[in-house]
């Protein structure tokens, strides 16, 4: 998910009854990004989603 769409992201959690739902959220936008740019936000990703995972 980027940060443009967070807001309409929860909205879906919540209309989908799983309010609080936990998403990786990367910078927007992708389209025009460098490479470099999305190595940055892709090990981001990588990092909130493994802390998603091992949180407990």
């Amino acid at each position: 998910m980027t940060t443009r769409f967070v807001s309409a992201a929860e909205m879906m959690s919540r209309v989908l009854g799983l309010p609080g739902y936990a998403f990786v959220v990367i910078d927007h936008p992708v389209s025009s990004a460098t490479d470099e740019e999305l190595a940055a936000r892709a090990r981001a990703a990588i990092e909130q989603g493994l802390g998603m995972l091992l949180k407990g």
